[in-house]
């Protein structure tokens, strides 16, 4: 059964609080409704991943902050590659803040590799913008 898009939302805005405009029920219930959207869930967090042309981007990866450092995200990031693997995606790209030295550090576990950086991506209520880093893992040999 597939998430809530209220239930993404939330849970969405609590993982990333203080970092930028947090994703709305809409958005969430449109990426729900795409055939083209892979999505990992568990209680606590979820992943969504797009799937176009033999290519996955993640979309978003979020933990409820009281869980985080549970395995939750890697279990997650693990089971929405597998997913879009199976949808015919060779490798998925991602970017990632370049102060969050949590989900980079998760991204590079799991055989990410930085192709690139886009400069003053991410806006940031309380501070300057942060560089996106660019991250791509091949899926398939």
């Amino acid at each position: 059964m597939s998430p809530a898009a209220e239930d993404l939302a939330r849970l969405h805005s609590r993982a990333f609080d203080g970092q930028g405009r947090g994703w709305s029920v809409a958005e969430f219930a449109d990426l729900l409704a795409s055939p083209f959207t892979c999505v990992s869930a568990a209680p606590n967090g979820f992943a969504l991943s797009r799937v176009i042309a033999g290519e996955a981007e993640l979309l978003t990866l979020a933990t409820d902050p009281a869980h985080r450092r549970q395995g939750i995200a890697a279990a997650l990031l693990a089971q929405v590659e597998a997913g879009v693997a199976l949808r015919g995606a060779e490798r998925q790209f991602l970017e990632v803040a370049a102060d969050n030295g949590a989900a980079h550090a998760l991204y590079l576990r799991a055989g990410y590799v930085q192709t690139g950086r886009r400069a003053g991506y991410y806006a940031r209520a309380d501070g300057p913008p942060v560089d996106a880093l660019l991250m791509e893992k091949m899926l398939r040999a």
